[in-house]
């Protein structure tokens, strides 16, 4: 990682000198200080390495708000507040480091949408987290350079596919560099009885994945369409006789009841979740490679394609059909297999494919989700 120069914690070193003449006794301790914040340096140099590689995995890492709780001080309670001075400059170091650090992550919002809470999860932090209106927006912030990373839905284990994500990699092409599973637990919330409850508010998805718990609890009710769980809440927050499918997060946040936990159908409904963005990941050892690509309209193609990732030792994890807009009976195919790209039998693969596809996009090589 790439770091300013000079750095704002470097003067401080130099500040600490500007007290005039001092003692010898005092100016060894205000040496060793001066060491001792060399190496603390050094440490969050580390610190930031690390990081990098826990959001490369998908493991949780401490939040900058809480480094900063714990480190800093105040000149009310420090017994020595001018020689506190250079230690308190010096956590405004750390917070710079993590400044320029930390990175942009755009996703669907707004804030206690699942989409939320799986970038919450797999980056270990709120900071830095750009809601958007929609998918399509996500993606635009990456191509723009707008957000350092993206987190899209990309598959439910109800619903299956997330028509609108997939749409966006046909349209956009955009680097798949993680993925993360999210268990969803919809919740009906409100700030009424359930016997009052007229509208029920949801995104289409969330709707779909309650839609026996609704049929026979709710019969009466009307269900209306919103762009996300999270904007559903808000309207049951605000309109009478509205109740919303959202998350326990979004009710502890708007201050709403939870009339029903866990509504949905299937009790082990699952999200998962690509994280997108411009960098390549590393390989890991428990890698899948996406790819997107098209075929010629002709007998046996997609099957010579099977063939080829059987032929390389490949195991198909995940394969989808999209119609491609304007021709008839044909299609786009979303692909998955485990492995990465670094790997011989994957190029061999890949460099095959090229030749006969029409298309064929790489969409990364990536760690599997947990």
């Amino acid at each position: 990682m790439r770091l300013h120069s000079p750095h704002p914690v470097e003067r401080q070193f130099d500040r600490i000198e500007t007290h005039g003449l001092v003692p010898c006794e005092e100016q060894e301790l205000i040496e060793k200080l001066k060491e001792i914040d060399r190496q603390l340096l050094k440490l969050v140099h580390e610190r930031c390495a690390i990081l990098s590689q826990l959001h490369a995995s998908g493991e949780a890492a401490p939040s900058l708000r809480s480094i900063q709780s714990n480190l800093t001080l105040s000149n009310s309670e420090s017994r020595y507040s001018d020689l506190d001075r250079p230690f308190l400059g010096f956590v405004s170091g750390i917070t710079y480091l993590h400044s320029i650090s930390k990175q942009t992550v755009a996703y669907l919002g707004p804030e206690y949408s699942y989409s939320y809470s799986a970038a919450a999860k797999y980056f270990g932090a709120t900071e830095g987290l750009q809601p958007v209106n929609t998918i399509g927006a996500v993606f635009e912030a990456i191509h723009r350079n707008q957000a350092t990373y993206g987190v899209v839905p990309i598959e439910n284990s109800t619903d299956g596919r997330i028509v609108d994500t997939l749409t966006m990699f046909i349209r956009m092409p955009t680097q798949i560099c993680g993925e993360i599973l999210l268990p969803i637990h919809h919740n009906l919330i409100s700030k009424c009885k359930r016997e009052e409850i007229r509208e029920v508010y949801s995104k289409p998805q969330a709707l779909s994945q309650c839609r026996n718990w609704l049929n026979n609890h709710l019969p009466d009710a009307r269900w209306i369409e919103v762009s996300s769980t999270a904007a559903a809440a808000k309207i049951a927050a605000t309109q009478p006789n509205a109740a919303a499918v959202a998350s326990r997060e979004a009710a502890v946040f708007l201050g709403l009841d939870i009339i029903a936990e866990s509504i949905e159908d299937n009790p082990n409904n699952v999200t998962r979740f690509a994280i997108i963005g411009n960098e390549t990941a590393e390989q890991t050892g428990d890698d899948k490679t996406s790819i997107l690509f098209q075929v010629p309209h002709k007998p046996g193609a997609l099957a010579d394609v099977m063939d080829l990732l059987r032929d390389n030792g490949l195991n198909l994890t995940w394969i989808e059909s999209f119609p491609v807009p304007g021709a008839a009976n044909e299609y786009f195919f979303f692909v998955e297999f485990d492995g990465h790209r670094m790997q011989s039998q994957v190029q061999a693969a890949l460099s095959s494919l090229a030749k006969t596809a029409i298309r064929l996009d790489f969409l990364g090589s990536y760690a599997k989700g947990r």
